[in-house]
């Protein structure tokens, strides 16, 4: 009186079941094996699928293309600002965030604190206060 569930495989012809990878064999197939559609998919839908696939491809790099020429004539109109590059010289929680020489001031950053520098008198980066 026990129901046994359907169970769904592939045999594997070129290699050994452990070398396959996900994408080696159509999505519609994987479905199927994994009960997400009742029917095994024909070879008329997997070439039919895999066409409107590639007219996606070809239409979405068609699109790029184009909006890469727009944002080009634009920029050069002066309609629309070029982004701007930004140079990242470190990161806040470094001990040493943009400075090069020690410092008679105290540097706090983040969880660490740094106490300032002894300058002797007279040095050219010191300053009165």
């Amino acid at each position: 009186g026990q129901i046994i569930p359907e169970r769904r495989f592939v045999e594997a012809i070129n290699r050994q079941a452990y070398q396959y990878e996900m994408g080696d064999f159509p999505t519609e197939w994987e479905a199927w094996i994994r009960k997400k559609r009742n029917d095994p998919p024909t070879i008329e839908e997997i070439l039919k699928n895999e066409n409107y696939r590639e007219e996606m491809k070809q239409k979405v790099k068609d699109a790029s293309e184009k909006d890469k020429l727009l944002q080009a004539k634009e920029y050069k109109e002066g309609l629309v600002a070029e982004p701007v590059h930004t140079h990242v010289k470190g990161h806040a929680s470094a001990p040493y965030y943009g400075k090069k020489e020690p410092s008679q001031d105290p540097t706090s950053t983040a969880s660490t604190f740094q106490p300032g520098s002894w300058m002797p008198p007279g040095s050219g980066s010191s300053h009165n206060k």
